[in-house]
């Protein structure tokens, strides 16, 4: 079922061969990377300019959508996307079937913010959850207010960690019922499953807190429930071991991350998502052997976070990874599996195009492919 790692069947071209990822047939092995770009619609349901966006990038062979909410409570930022919602589901489908159509794959990855949010994306303006009532050192936007301070979250009951393992569930099935090829399990950068994993964000005394086995607690039962749901084969799962974003912190990376992944493992998942470093920033900021946890791993292995070209090709015929995710190159280039392949030149970003939100195509859809420059 999965990918070998074996680096004497690779070359560097491998890059751009098709390959399994547990279920999923992709064309090739580059990943378009989950990127939050806060351009949905009223309800939070995706528009005609996120199908065009999508399926101009169809040329990756696995697209993993912008992280897109479990649930209203489960929101933290202004305009991402939900999956929880029938006119939410209908809306992906359009967008599924349009990156079908041109012979793409597309995943979804499903999150909850936890304290990375603020009262008023809450319903009923109630504090957000957490696994701790510990508030991030960090910023969300809020239409009309700017960027402000993440509210101070109140501590998640054991019967609302049951609520919120269900709401990964059903977001599950709902995806197979939109059309997707599967889903990817947001466990990084501070959000609610990467936060329990964390001595820095978990106090809890209760079994989901205190040793490494119960603070991954959460984690593996999100991993089992949509597994159970719709299979292994077909889920997928981001960590991020020492990225500092979202105020994330934990002393002892090593011996956690190591235990997770070996649990993860039990499951025989299509792939794991690991984000080497700091999250868009230097690769190199804390020391992490991450070949221990790609040993532990049998599935396939998605590398992330500062690739080129040159890198990606060599990650690929060395065996260090199975996959490799852009990000920022997909949002400039929609047809970046084309340039990468013959080394061409890519797109510079606008000077006066946001990356995150604005209204219209510019700086989302009207990047030209080579064929349009």
């Amino acid at each position: 079922m999965y990918m070998s790692r074996t680096p004497e069947i690779r070359t560097e071209d491998s890059l751009f061969q098709p390959a399994r990822i547990g279920d999923i047939e992709v064309a090739n092995r580059i990943v378009m990377a989950p990127l939050t770009r806060n351009r949905a619609g009223e309800g939070n349901v995706p528009n005609e300019l996120n199908l065009k966006y999508y399926a101009q990038r169809a040329g990756a062979g696995l697209i993993v959508t912008e992280a897109t909410q479990v649930s209203a409570q489960a929101q933290g930022y202004a305009n991402t996307p939900g999956l929880h919602t029938p006119e939410q589901v209908a809306a992906w489908k359009k967008i599924t079937d349009a990156v079908h159509e041109k012979g793409g794959r597309i995943v979804v990855q499903i999150w909850h913010t936890g304290r990375m949010s603020h009262t008023s994306f809450q319903p009923d303006g109630k504090a957000p959850l957490a696994p701790s009532a510990i508030r991030a050192d960090a910023k969300t936007y809020v239409p009309g207010e700017g960027f402000i301070d993440t509210s101070v979250p109140r501590e998640i009951t054991q019967a609302e960690i049951a609520v919120v393992v269900d709401d990964f569930r059903q977001t599950a099935r709902r995806a197979l019922e939109a059309g997707f090829d599967g889903i990817e399990i947001h466990g990084a950068h501070g959000y609610l499953l990467d936060s329990f994993l964390r001595d820095g964000s978990n106090h809890r005394t209760d079994n989901y807190g205190g040793s490494i086995e119960n603070r991954a607690r959460l984690l593996l039962e999100v991993v089992a429930a949509t597994s159970a749901e719709i299979g292994g084969g077909r889920v997928g799962v981001r960590l991020s071991p020492v990225s500092p974003v979202n105020d994330s912190s934990e002393s002892a990376p090593q011996p956690l991350f190591n235990y997770v992944v070996e649990q993860l493992n039990k499951f025989s998942l299509a792939y794991l998502h690991v984000v080497e470093g700091h999250t868009g920033g230097p690769r190199d900021n804390a020391p992490f052997d991450y070949e221990a946890l790609h040993q532990r791993f049998d599935g396939a292995w998605l590398v992330n976070n500062g690739y080129d070209r040159m890198m990606a090709r060599q990650a690929i015929a060395s065996g260090h990874g199975d996959l490799v995710a852009f990000g920022r190159a997909f949002i400039t280039n929609p047809d970046l599996v084309h340039r990468l392949q013959h080394n061409l030149p890519l797109n510079v970003p606008f000077e006066d195009a946001p990356l995150y939100g604005g209204v219209g195509e510019h700086g989302y859809t009207d990047y030209p492919a080579l064929t349009e420059a």
